[in-house]
């Protein structure tokens, strides 16, 4: 009876110690970054859709909402061991890093770029079985990610912002290497650098470089044996649809604007030759 009764006292003493260092700040709060948590917010409360001022298609936002946004947004369900340190330092540590890469709950204040950007890494990222996390897999099930969800959300980035129609094309001219830097910037630094490698094979010299030849990187086996020597005519073909020129690689950017994509080209190729 004594042993019985010291296990208890061990044991409400330990959840006593654990839900006071939970409250240790700057990190062992989750909820704190779950203010709209389904633990914290009464139930008859109007909580808003995410993404819901863009054209974001329903089958897109029940996948995010689902399997994303408990992370990649404002909308956290923080589960009850969340008030338990040391679990909630991690589940804080893993929504601040994420909510810092994309928060779905500010999806319309990103410009047009940054959401072509964002969609891009979504699609690669789960086809690649990246996300959701495999912590976050374990304990939520129902997020694995499906065939089905890589396919709609691969359709999804594909489309890019042209989806909503906000953009006109302009003249045909010679790229300019110069916007062509800035909007590798803006839009293909999530996956990419020139000189080292990131999700995506360092960039620098890639203009008369073979596919699939930087040594190190994993590509795919499909892109290893393309053997493409990158020039003015296979880039364009890439950037426009990399599936329609490799299938079956690991690519899922598509640079919808024939102008960025000269202006893209025009880049990297004067980079090439410095």
């Amino acid at each position: 009876m004594t042993g019985i009764r010291s296990v208890l006292v061990f044991s409400l003493g330990a959840l006593i110690v654990s839900l006071a260092l939970a409250r240790i700040h700057p990190f062992g709060d989750a909820r704190l970054y779950a203010q709209r948590s389904r633990l914290l917010t009464p139930p008859t409360a109007a909580v808003p859709r995410l993404m819901e001022r863009s054209a974001t298609p329903e089958d897109v936002r029940a996948i995010l909402t689902e399997k994303c946004a408990d992370c990649h947004s404002e909308q956290t369900r923080t589960p009850m061991y969340g008030r338990l340190a040391p679990i909630s330092w991690l589940l804080e540590r893993d929504i601040v890093k994420a909510r810092a890469a994309m928060d779905l709950s500010r999806w319309d204040t990103y410009s047009a770029a940054e959401q072509d950007a964002f969609r891009a890494n979504i699609a690669l990222q789960v086809k690649i079985h990246n996300m959701p996390l495999i912590q976050y897999q374990v304990l939520h099930p129902q997020a694995e990610i499906t065939d089905a969800d890589i396919q709609t959300l691969t359709q999804w980035a594909q489309q890019g912002s042209a989806q909503d129609g906000n953009f006109a094309e302009r003249t045909a001219m010679e790229g300019d290497a110069t916007r062509g830097g800035e909007l590798f910037e803006r839009r293909c630094t999530g996956c990419h650098a020139m000189e080292r490698d990131r999700e995506g094979p360092r960039l620098g010299g890639v203009f008369g470089r073979t596919s699939g030849t930087v040594s190190g990187f994993a590509y795919s086996e499909a892109l290893k044996k393309a053997h493409i020597v990158w020039n003015d005519t296979t880039l364009e073909r890439w950037l426009a649809d990399p599936d329609a020129l490799v299938p079956d690689n690991n690519m899922e950017f598509r640079v919808v604007r024939p102008q960025e994509r000269r202006d893209l080209i025009r880049f990297l190729r004067e980079r090439a030759a410095k």
